[in-house]
C-alpha cells in the first residue's frame, strides 16, 4: 500500500514538473516573440491621414545597413515586422513614398513606432536660401573652394521639396574641378550626393528637402598661379546673405563685399541680399598660414580641456560668439575640415561621389558639429619616405586614404546612430567622437 502511494506521489510530482517545464518554455517563447516583434503606423504629415499601401523596409544597422524584411502598410497604415534583433539592437525602419526615403530609428526596447511621410512639391518656391557661404583655402598651386547653402523649407502644410531629375541647381566657376557634393537634412545626418551633370559647369542634386533647415555643401579646385586668382561665383537662388571666409593671410576683395573682421582665426566678408542670377567677382591673393610650432602642444591642451569639460577634442573651450552662432559656425568649420582637407586627399580618386538611387537624408556621414578646428597649413599628399614624384607612392597614399576614410565614415555613422538610439551616454559619445576626429587629423597630417 505504501509503495503504491509513493509511486502515485512520484507520478504526480513528475507530471507537475513536466507542466512547469512546458509553461516555462511557452513563456520564454512568447517573451522571445514579443521582443522580436515591431508594430508601427505610417502617417502622412502633409494631410494628417494614415498611409495605406506604402512600402516599408526593416534595416539591420550592423553589417552595413542590410535590409532584412519588407512589407506594405495595410488600409489602416499599419505594419508589422518580426526579427530577432528587434528590441535587442538598434535598427532602422524606412518608408518609401513617391521615391523619397523616410527613415525612423528603432532603438533597443522599442516595440511600436510611428513613421511620418510627406507629400512632395516640385515648386522651387517651397525653399529659400538665407545664407550662402564660400570658403577659400590656398593649397600650393591650387585653391580649394567650399560652398555651403543653408536652405529653409517653411511650407504649410508641410511638404518635402523634391524632383528626381534634380531639384537643387548650382554652377561652378570657370575651369573649376568638382570634388564632392553632400546634403544634410534637419536630422543633421550628411548624405554624399551624386551630382547630375547639366554641362557647362552646371550641376544639380536630387535631395528631398524636408520642412526645417537643410544644408547643401560642395568643394572644388581652381588653379592658383602666383598665389592669386579672380573668381566669378554664380548665384542661382536669391540669397539673404553672401558670406566669404578665408585665412587671415589671404586678401579678399569683391563686388559689394564688406569686411566683418575676424572670428575663430578666420577673416569674414559679407554682402546682403544677393538676387538670383548675380555673378559675384571675388579676388583672392595670398597663401595659407604656416602651422604654428607649438601646434601639437595646443592640440594636447585642447584635448585636456575637452576631457575636463566633457567636450570633443579640437573644440575650443571658449563660447561661440553670438553673431557666428547664428550662422551655424560649427557647421562651417566642420565643412572646412572635411571638405577642405579630406576633399584634397580624395581629389585623385574618381569614385569619391557615392551614387544614391533614392533621395535619403539619413544614411551617411554626419558632419562634426562641435569642432572649431581651422585649416592652418598645406596638406602633404606624399606618404612618409615616398618620393613626391613617385607614382607608386601616390597610388599607395590613395589606397590608404580611401580605406581609412571609408572606415572612419562607417565609424562616425554608427556612432551617430547609437546616439540617436540612446544606446550610448553623452560622455561616451563625446569620447568616441574625440577619437574619431583625432584619427581624421592624424590621417590628414600623415
Amino acid at each position: 500500500m505504501k509503495t503504491s502511494r509513493e509511486n502515485a506521489v512520484r507520478s504526480c510530482t513528475s507530471a507537475r514538473l513536466k507542466v512547469a517545464r512546458v509553461a516555462i518554455l511557452v513563456f520564454c517563447a512568447c517573451s522571445s516573440a514579443a521582443a522580436g516583434t515591431l508594430t508601427g503606423t505610417v502617417r502622412n504629415g502633409t494631410n494628417g491621414q494614415l498611409a495605406a499601401g506604402v512600402d516599408v523596409t526593416l534595416i539591420q544597422l550592423s553589417g552595413g545597413m542590410q535590409p532584412v524584411a519588407n512589407t506594405k502598410t495595410d488600409p489602416q497604415g499599419q505594419f508589422t515586422f518580426t526579427h530577432p534583433d528587434i528590441g535587442a539592437a538598434p535598427m532602422l525602419v524606412r518608408a518609401i513614398y513617391h521615391g523619397v526615403n523616410f527613415n525612423q530609428p528603432v532603438p533597443p526596447g522599442t516595440s511600436s513606432m510611428q513613421v511620418e511621410i510627406l507629400e512632395s512639391s516640385t515648386d522651387v518656391k517651397t525653399i529659400n536660401v538665407p545664407i550662402h557661404v564660400v570658403i577659400f583655402q590656398p593649397h600650393g598651386a591650387n585653391l580649394i573652394v567650399g560652398e555651403e547653402f543653408q536652405i529653409e523649407n517653411k511650407s504649410q502644410p508641410p511638404q518635402a521639396y523634391f524632383r528626381p531629375d534634380g531639384n537643387f541647381d548650382f554652377t561652378l566657376p570657370e575651369n573649376a574641378r568638382l570634388q564632392q557634393v553632400a546634403a544634410v537634412g534637419p536630422s543633421g545626418m550628411q548624405v554624399v550626393q551624386s551630382p547630375i551633370d547639366k554641362k557647362q559647369n552646371r550641376y544639380a542634386i536630387a535631395f528631398a528637402f524636408r520642412p526645417g533647415q537643410s544644408v547643401v555643401r560642395y568643394s572644388y579646385q581652381l588653379s592658383y598661379p602666383g598665389n592669386s586668382a579672380t573668381i566669378k561665383i554664380p548665384t542661382v537662388y536669391s540669397e539673404g546673405r553672401f558670406l566669404v571666409v578665408a585665412p587671415p593671410s589671404v586678401q579678399i576683395t569683391g563686388d559689394g563685399l564688406v569686411s566683418r573682421g575676424q572670428e575663430r582665426g578666420m577673416s569674414l566678408y559679407d554682402r546682403q541680399d544677393v538676387p538670383a542670377g548675380t555673378l559675384s567677382t571675388v579676388s583672392v591673393s595670398g597663401t595659407a598660414p604656416l602651422q604654428e610650432p607649438n601646434g601639437g602642444a595646443g592640440q594636447e591642451q585642447q584635448s585636456r580641456n575637452a576631457k575636463q569639460g566633457g567636450g570633443p577634442a579640437g573644440a575650443d573651450a571658449q563660447p561661440v560668439p553670438a553673431r557666428l552662432d547664428a550662422l551655424k559656425w560649427p557647421l562651417i568649420v566642420g565643412f572646412v575640415l572635411l571638405f577642405g582637407l579630406a576633399g584634397v586627399l580624395l581629389a585623385r580618386k574618381r569614385t569619391v561621389v557615392v551614387t544614391t538611387e533614392k533621395a535619403d537624408e539619413d544614411t551617411s556621414l554626419p558632419m562634426p558639429r562641435n569642432s572649431n578646428s581651422v585649416i592652418t597649413s598645406p596638406i602633404s599628399l606624399v606618404a612618409p619616405g615616398a618620393s613626391s614624384n613617385g607614382t607608386a607612392g601616390l597610388v599607395d597614399v590613395d589606397a590608404a586614404v580611401s580605406t581609412s576614410l571609408d572606415l572612419l565614415k562607417d565609424q562616425l555613422f554608427r556612432l551617430e546612430l547609437r546616439r540617436q538610439a540612446g544606446t550610448i551616454t553623452q560622455i561616451e559619445y563625446a569620447q568616441e567622437r574625440e577619437r574619431a576626429e583625432k584619427v581624421l587629423r592624424d590621417l590628414v597630417r600623415g
